[in-house]
């Protein structure tokens, strides 16, 4: 049964898709079954993986609201599988509030491979609208990256309530699997306070590891590849490693 897990944050520009992307890539090298589902309509994790959004045969717009089967909609890499997006999904919040049940459109899809993969990683619009809904309800708990900068810490606290409305309501079981630092530089005064305040509030839920600002994590996405693939000596491959050990152990 695989675990799933929703990369989200309210805030944009955290490292919310270059996190889904390489962390997918990563645990995938380490040989864990993963599957990385697209429903941002930026698609920027789709092409990320090296998939082309306009090529693909079907697409999570497809999977949301017409009904294909995620396992027909799939697309198999060699850094993981993913269900693409592409801009058919940009108004399909819109287009989800008439259909039953609109919250859990996105759970009840995902049932179908539940025992095909060890980790399905949902990569979520920034905005918590219908599509973000539909994720973080069909996750079981939230990677939260938080980008070192003082503004980071100011979105912490309507992050969180976010999260305890939903856990309130649409999914109980809604858990925080960790806070990721993102950006991170450690010669910076800023960096490292920020690093204090959020585990200061998170405590244990923040991973040891810490993605630094790379030149390389930048560059991978032009190329199609996750960082891992693109640069495999990079201060930024050697972080999404580490990281995907972490969440290997939980799993």
């Amino acid at each position: 049964m695989a675990k799933t897990i929703a990369l989200f944050n309210q805030k944009g520009g955290v490292g919310k898709t270059t996190t889904a992307v390489n962390l997918t890539a990563a645990l995938t090298q380490l040989g864990r079954r993963v599957l990385l589902v697209d429903v941002d309509p930026q698609g920027h994790s789709t092409s990320g993986l090296g998939v082309d959004k306009d090529a693909a045969a079907f697409s999570s717009y497809n999977v949301l609201l017409e009904g294909v089967p995620v396992s027909r909609a799939l697309v198999k890499t060699k850094y993981g599988s993913v269900v693409p997006t592409n801009k058919g999904l940009f108004g399909a919040g819109i287009q989800l509030t008439e259909a039953e049940n609109r919250e859990f459109v996105l759970r009840k899809a995902l049932e179908e491979v539940q025992d095909d993969f060890d980790v399905i990683f949902i990569d979520c619009p920034a905005l918590l609208e219908l599509l973000t809904l539909n994720a973080l309800v069909a996750a079981d708990s939230l990677i939260i990256p938080v980008q070192c900068e003082y503004l980071a810490l100011e979105g912490i606290t309507d992050l969180m309530t976010s999260v305890k409305m939903l856990q309130r309501g649409l999914n109980p079981k809604l858990a925080i699997e960790g806070i990721l630092l993102t950006m991170f530089d450690a010669r910076t005064n800023l960096s490292l306070q920020v690093a204090r305040e959020v585990k200061k509030y998170f405590r244990e839920k923040v991973f040891k590891t810490a993605i630094p600002r790379n030149v390389r994590l930048s560059e991978a996405p032009s190329h199609g590849k996750p960082v891992t693939a693109y640069d495999p000596a990079s201060k930024g491959a050697a972080a999404y490693l580490e990281l995907a050990n972490e969440v290997d152990k939980k799993l």
